[in-house]
């Protein structure tokens, strides 16, 4: 059975599960840097190799960054992380079913560029993304592969 973790914080529910956990949170600085660290610690729990939980910490960064751009600041959020057949699963609901993450045109490599770059990140990392819409907003769910080695 779930259980909660850690103390209780106003605009961050966690539920943990076996491989991962469920995060209600409402974004925000300080609830971003406590997921990232939470998503960290959650994988290295289960066995995730260092390389592969990093990325993981850095999508979930990107996913939540487009959430906020898409619907503002203190907006509400339900993260999941989990580890399934040695994968990472992360998925991120928020309100907005119109507000899809979109590709830009900037490059990788592009020194000028200021932002644009997010999605082609998580094309990098994961094994591929997809919206799926929901009554209440929509999800974007990746999948993580370790690393071969």
């Amino acid at each position: 059975m779930a259980e909660a973790h850690g103390p209780p914080t106003p605009g961050f529910y966690l539920r943990t599960r076996p491989q991962g956990f469920v995060v209600h949170l409402v974004a925000s600085g300080d609830n971003l840097r406590a997921l990232r660290e939470l998503t960290g610690k959650a994988l290295a729990s289960a066995g995730v190799d260092a390389g592969t939980a990093e990325s993981a910490r850095l999508v979930v960064s990107e996913l939540v960054g487009n959430s906020v751009r898409a619907c503002g600041p203190w907006v509400p959020l339900v993260v999941e992380v989990s580890v399934t057949r040695g994968a990472v699963l992360l998925r991120v609901h928020d309100p907005d079913p119109a507000g899809v993450p979109r590709r830009r045109p900037s490059a990788m490599d592009d020194a000028e560029a200021e932002s644009g770059r997010g999605l082609a990140l998580v094309d990098l990392l994961t094994s591929g993304w997809r919206v799926v819409r929901s009554p209440v907003g929509k999800q974007v769910r990746c999948r993580l592969e370790p690393a071969e080695g």
